[in-house]
């Protein structure tokens, strides 16, 4: 008995391999669809504004969130309060973001963005947005919205 040819539906897009059994691993569609936008991400903002995504996500988090501690971005970003700390001294280094000191405790600061930072976080979300859309064209802007909603329940199911 001969094996049926797999359909393109079946096919990787760049290797052309078979990957019938991968498409119900989450985990594995997901690696392969960030390959996309890890391009477009690097394309349209890591280096053309020197932009690292986890610098992007931090100040967009903060303009989203003005005055949030540097511990609510480590459990929103899941990272140690060490690289916390440390990723907060690049981005304020670079006159991104400013830290204002607690009103009652003494250890703790919140944090704002820059007028320089709010420009350039906007600048980015264009990009980006114009980018994925251009990436994602394959793609109704229905469907875009399907997917951004279904990742975003799934990123809901983390624990922690």
């Amino acid at each position: 008995m001969q094996n049926k040819a797999p359909s393109r539906a079946e096919i990787t897009p760049a290797g052309q391999l078979v990957e019938a059994r991968l498409q119900q691993v989450i985990g594995y569609q997901l690696a392969q669809a960030s390959i996309v936008t890890d391009e477009v991400f690097a394309q349209q903002v890591g280096v053309p504004l020197e932009l690292r995504r986890v610098e992007y996500t931090l100040l967009m988090l903060v303009g989203e969130n003005p005055g949030c501690t540097p511990a609510r971005l480590a459990r929103a970003l899941k990272v140690t309060a060490a690289n916390i700390s440390m990723l907060i001294d690049r981005v304020e280094a670079r006159g991104w973001v400013r830290r204002e000191p607690h009103s009652t405790d003494r250890r703790s600061h919140h944090l704002h963005l820059t007028p320089k930072a709010s420009k350039l976080v906007a600048d980015a979300t264009r990009r980006l947005v114009d980018g994925e859309a251009a990436a994602l064209a394959g793609l109704s802007s229905g469907e875009r919205a399907i997917l951004a909603e279904l990742l975003h329940k799934l990123a809901g199911c983390r624990k922690g």
